[in-house]
């Protein structure tokens, strides 16, 4: 599958938010597969199965305009990792139709803020331009650096929802167990963020 003519998803003070091109397999490649990135993941991929899922990423984001969106600086136009907002598939756990926010970042692009700016965005466009009700996201309990970034873009703690991940395995037992945090379209709006520009 060719990947040639990026889609902007939207665009934050620092950041574009796009569909993926073939420029950016070596980056995917890379944080699906180093292991810092992968610590709370029972599993790394290999550059085979990275190119399968970035294509399967790429056709949710054009059939839906959803999905785990690349992450480009817009200064130097480099790609830095992925943040997006896509079916959490998660029956019995969640209910269906329900809408996850997940994020991912090359370990050099740590500690600056990038994916809580990013993040801030998709709520924004998940809540103001697609009309979702609400959005969730989960993380392995010790997995502090992905619920900082939760807490900061104003997510709630809800340990009603907290679930033993299905696709984790039993040889991963420290990794099973997800808390989960979430927030209401109601919620969001009441904090009165400015919005920031949409790029259709």
């Amino acid at each position: 599958m060719s990947l040639t003519e990026p889609r902007i998803i939207l665009e934050t003070k620092r950041l574009r938010l796009r569909s993926w091109i073939d420029s950016d397999r070596d980056l995917f490649r890379e944080i699906n597969a180093d292991p810092k990135v992968m610590e709370f993941f029972p599993f790394r991929r290999s550059h085979e199965e990275a190119d399968e899922l970035l294509t399967r990423v790429n056709s949710l984001i054009a059939d839906q305009m959803l999905g785990f969106f690349a992450v480009e600086l817009k200064e130097t136009e480099e790609p830095m990792g992925f943040c997006g907002i896509s079916p959490a598939n998660m029956p019995g756990i969640f209910p269906e139709g329900t809408i996850e926010i997940g994020w991912r970042l090359a370990t050099r692009y740590w500690g600056h803020g990038y994916i809580t700016e990013a993040a801030e965005g998709l709520l924004d466009y998940g809540f103001r331009t697609i009309g979702l009700g609400w959005i969730v996201s989960f993380a392995v309990e010790e997995n502090q650096r992905s619920t900082a970034v939760m807490q900061r873009i104003g997510m709630i703690r809800r340990p009603d929802l907290d679930f033993n991940h299905p696709r984790v395995p039993d040889t991963h037992p420290h990794l099973q167990r997800h808390v989960s945090y979430a927030i209401t379209k109601e919620q969001y709006l009441e904090r009165g963020r400015v919005p920031r520009e949409v790029v259709t």
